[in-house]
């Protein structure tokens, strides 16, 4: 299912963008540059036979979880177990994805069970998320309760669940005050403690700058790591993916700026082979086509050292997102199943 209000307000969010920068900053390496292959979800990682006893030694380093990590996966169509399985199995078989990326909403009773078990059988891990929505409703009341629930009751979950994100893009929907925001994510820290299960946003640069003034570094303060938006198609400075990279660092840059040295995730991050009604550019010059898509891929993939050292751990990186089906013009497959363009990107370097 497509959700194309979102676009819609990325692409108002990125019309504000900043100057960007014209060279790259030199980064600190990281000596640690590759997980060995006994954590999860390290590529080459056995799942065991029978869920473990503790999380000690089990999650791989943030430091490892640089470079391509995995896709976003939208799950609004309430995807089957079945349907699951095969997706996740090809994310990590065939692309050596480490993670999904949840995005939209399943609100069948019970659905995180079925990602926890997918996951589980595929040896791949989850940033989960808790949906908010455009309609300033309080069904992410219900949606939040329903999947702590799982994480605590399912014994499989914490071994998969790799952090929660508390709403996608919040901050620029105005769902909540920066201070409520900020408290629902303490509030979730402290009841994911015991599951040592990271609490976060997924979030826009331009979100947490456009509600400084409101409290919005409170909201900064309080996560545990950074899943940060990138889709500079939208920047009123856009032309072709090859020249994207200087509007990437903008955002990036501020993330490092105001982040506190915390692990940086591009869970938000593609560029749109098509345009539509929800997806416009801001730019007269931005060209959308699958060439372009092609070339950001390759663009995120050539700067897989420089990716590598910054702060916190590098920057681990996802494609938005898995099929067309899903949100049309983005996806590496498209509606027929049929991947767009070749995709085998680095996952360490």
């Amino acid at each position: 299912m497509f959700l194309p209000l979102l676009h819609v307000l990325a692409a108002l969010a990125l019309a504000a963008q900043a100057t960007p920068l014209e060279h790259e900053p030199t980064r600190t390496v990281h000596s640690d540059a590759v997980a060995p292959p006994n954590c999860f979800p390290a590529l080459g990682f056995t799942m065991p036979t029978a869920v473990p006893s503790s999380l000690t030694n089990w999650w791989c380093d943030f430091s490892t979880e640089y470079a391509f990590v995995g896709f976003s996966y939208e799950v609004t169509a309430c995807q089957s177990l079945a349907e699951l399985k095969s997706d996740f199995k090809t994310i990590r078989k065939t692309f050596k994805g480490r993670y999904i990326r949840m995005y939209g909403f399943c609100d069948t009773e019970g659905f995180y069970n079925n990602v926890v078990e997918a996951a589980w059988d595929a040896g791949i891990g989850v940033h989960a998320l808790i949906w908010f929505g455009f309609d300033g409703t309080d069904q992410w009341i219900g949606r939040r309760d329903a999947l702590f629930g799982i994480l605590h009751s399912n014994p499989k979950a914490k071994f998969v669940t790799r952090a929660l994100q508390f709403g996608s893009e919040p901050l620029f929907d105005f769902v909540l005050d920066p201070p409520d925001l900020a408290a629902q994510v303490t509030a979730a820290k402290a009841n994911l403690s015991s599951l040592q299960i990271p609490v976060t946003i997924s979030e826009l640069a331009f979100g947490y700058q456009e509600r400084e003034d409101e409290g919005s570094q409170d909201v900064l303060d309080a996560i545990d790591l950074i899943d940060a938006h990138m889709l500079p198609f939208f920047s009123t400075q856009a032309s072709i993916a090859n020249n994207s990279f200087p509007l990437v660092l903008t955002d990036l840059d501020w993330f490092i700026d105001n982040g506190e040295g915390k692990k940086i995730y591009f869970t938000e991050n593609g560029w749109p082979s098509v345009t539509s009604s929800g997806v416009q550019p801001n730019s007269p010059s931005a060209v959308a086509n699958v060439q372009n898509e092609h070339d950001y891929s390759t663009v995120l993939d050539s700067h897989c050292s420089f990716f590598k050292t910054v702060p916190g751990g590098g920057v681990g990186w996802f494609w938005h997102i898995y099929s067309d089906n899903m949100e049309p013009g983005y996806g590496l497959f498209d509606v027929n199943g049929n991947m767009k363009f070749p995709f085998s990107p680095r996952t360490s370097c």
